[in-house]
Formats: structure tokens, sequence, C-alpha cells
């Protein structure tokens, strides 16, 4: 009998995590793919991208609505415990898979964990910022498999007092697929987005949850450099975390703006070929982190979303670091000139094949769900 794993996704980034990972248990003969879909995938302020996932033609799709998109973060968690509860007992999968530090993985590794579940993390280790690092954390605390992305993750996870051989580096899965050769060209992506520029840079801004007062300020800079420094833009909405909403009502000066095209959601493979060609990203994204870096595209960060989350002296240069401060903004903006180095530290694109491995072996299936807290001091692995 095949064994059922259950992934779960809740927004367009996590799911670009995912999918290529949920191709492989699709196509094998041992497990029975299931899909939870949630969160931003529901709301059509976000593009009701669930459509984006029963466009790739996954069999056992389940949606549910989590929220009503007012940013409650404590009461969608506890809706989506709910909703998720109630399915998982229907179901009774033999493993839950989650990524990242969003809320409804979270919701998974919980009910993963209160009902004997394994539950896959992909990505912990990560360092996050503001409260989506305790979601991290605590998610890796709850879930039984560690599937990291490089050395370093790999040494927090155990410094959280996992057992090291319950942590495998697999890299990052997004990877595969922004290596990939099947990505659409640039002309196509512009065609279905009705793009008219030649050159662009891309915005993607989120809320900082811990800064909720300072944020209408914060936005109202980000908002007037943008503006004033006259290049053209693709502004991408962004998540669905409390305060979104004074971000979209500061992003109705762009909607008469020739130079500026807003947009709910992207496809994530259309998104990563504009990424791909674009002059620059700004905002507070891990995007502009992490696949900025793979891409050799310069990055302004904004602000403390992603404080701790690299090392400018390792990212040659390719990511600049400003406050929330127009002036400041539109210097680092006028300070970009060409592409800067790859900087690849997120494995080699093969996520897919050592997930698919790893599944396939006694190896996973074999670990405790009985956790159990290793000391730093212990030698025990």
């Amino acid at each position: 009998m095949k064994k059922k794993v259950l992934f779960i996704t809740g927004t367009r980034a996590d799911y670009g995590k995912l999918k290529s990972l949920m191709k492989e248990v699709e196509l094998s003969d041992s497990f029975e793919l299931f899909v939870f879909v949630t969160g931003m995938h529901m709301l059509s302020k976000y593009g009701s991208t669930w459509q984006e996932i029963k466009k790739d033609n996954f069999k056992n799709i389940h949606q549910y609505i989590n929220q009503t998109g007012q940013g409650q973060m404590d009461i969608t968690l506890s809706n989506t415990i709910l909703g998720l509860s109630n399915y998982v007992h229907e179901l009774q999968p033999d493993m839950i898979v989650i990524h990242g530090d969003r809320l409804e993985a979270l919701a998974g590794a919980i009910v993963g964990g209160f009902n004997n579940i394994r539950v896959i993390h992909i990505e912990g280790g990560e360092i996050s910022g503001t409260i989506d690092e305790s979601i991290r954390h605590a998610i890796t605390k709850f879930s039984h498999i560690h599937l990291v992305s490089n050395q370093e993750a790999k040494r927090r996870v155990i410094q959280l007092g996992e057992k090291e051989d319950t942590i495998f580096i697999i890299g990052s899965p997004d990877i595969d697929i922004m290596l990939s050769e099947d990505l659409p060209d640039l002309n196509e992506v512009k065609q279905r987005y009705e793009l008219p520029f030649d050159s662009y840079a891309i915005l993607i801004y989120h809320p900082v949850t811990t800064e909720l007062e300072q944020l209408e300020h914060n936005i109202k800079q980000v908002v007037e450099a943008v503006v004033q420094s006259n290049h053209n833009y693709v502004v991408i909405y962004p998540n669905n975390d409390e305060g979104n909403q004074k971000i979209l009502d500061m992003y109705q000066q762009f909607e008469e703006n020739p130079k500026i095209k807003l947009y709910p959601s992207m496809r994530f493979e259309y998104f990563l070929t504009l990424l791909k060609n674009s002059r620059f990203l700004i905002g507070n994204s891990s995007t502009g982190i992490r696949e900025t870096g793979i891409y050799g595209i310069p990055s302004i960060d904004i602000g403390n979303r992603q404080n701790g989350r690299y090392d400018a002296t390792k990212q040659g240069g390719s990511i600049i670091s400003v406050k929330e401060n127009s002036e400041d903004i539109l210097h680092a903006i006028a300070s970009i000139n060409g592409r800067q180095n790859r900087q690849v530290d997120y494995g080699e694109g093969n996520s897919h094949k050592q997930f698919i491995k790893l599944l396939e072996s006694d190896t996973i299936w074999s670990v405790s769900i009985q956790k159990k807290f290793i000391d730093a001091s212990s030698n025990e692995v």
C-alpha cells in the first residue's frame, strides 16, 4: 500500500519551494500525494493562487479558507489547526511536509506532533527576523525530520537541541526551479502580464509585525523614494501579515503611474524569469537575500525585517542595506551598478532528487517520533 504524504501550502512563496518535491512524490510508485491548500492561496485579494496549483495538475487537493485577510495571525493559526486537524483525522497521512516560517507550517507541525504523524520541515535553521523567526524555530521543535539548506542551517538546528541524525542537507528546493532550463522566456512573461517595460526593477515590501506603529511612516518613505527615482517598477503585493492593508493603501499612489505596474501575485516560474532579467530588487523580502544572490541581481534591503539573515562581508556587495528613509533609499538606488557575482550556498538544484531518495529509503521512516532534547555539551547524536 502506498504511503500518504501530505504537503501543506499557504503562500505563493512556500509553494515555489515545495513544488519540485511534490512532483517527485506524485511520480513515485511508493507514495500518494495529498495537498492541503490554505492561507493566501484562498484569497481573491492576493490573486486566488490556489488556481495555479490546480493548473499544475496535482491530484488530491484539499482547499480550506483559514482567514478573512484581516491579518489576525493568532486567530488564523487557530483556524488552520482546526481545519487541518479535521482533515488529517479523515485522511490519516503517514507524513506531513511543511516549509519555512509561516503560521500554516506551524499549524502543520502542531497537528502532526499532537497526532504522532512524522513531520518533515524544509529549510529549518534559517534566520528570518521578526515573529517569523520564532515561528520557524517553534516548527523545528515540533518536527521530526529536518531538511536544511546548508551546513550553517544544520548547525542552528543542532543548537536547538535536535538530534544530528534527523538533519539532512539537501539545499533549497526553489533552486531546482530557479536553475531549470524550462523557465518561460521574458517575452512570454511580458505578454502574460501585459508588462511594457524593457528595463525595470522589482519592489516587494512586507509588514514588519514587531514594528506596526512605524509601518505607515516606513512604507510612505519607500513609496516616495520609488516614485522619485523615476525608474520602471514591477510591484508585488505584500504578504497577508498584520499591517498589510496599510501598505496596500499607500500603493494606491502607483495606480495612475505609467512607470509602475502593480500585481497581487505572479506564477512562480514567471516571477523567476522576471527577477532574472531585472535591474535590481528593492524591499524587505527574503527574495532580496537568497534568490537575487543566486541570479547575481543587486538588492536593496530596507529596514529590519531581514536583520541577521545575511553577512554583508560574504555577499560581494550585492546587498545594500538602508533604513526606511526616502533620501537613503534614493541614494542606494542611484548606486546600483550592474550585475553582481552569484552567491550560491543553497545546493546545486537537485533538492528534489535528494528528497525523494530520502523518502524511498528506510532512514527517515525509522526516525522516532518521540522527541528528546540533545544538550549541546552531550556527545550523543
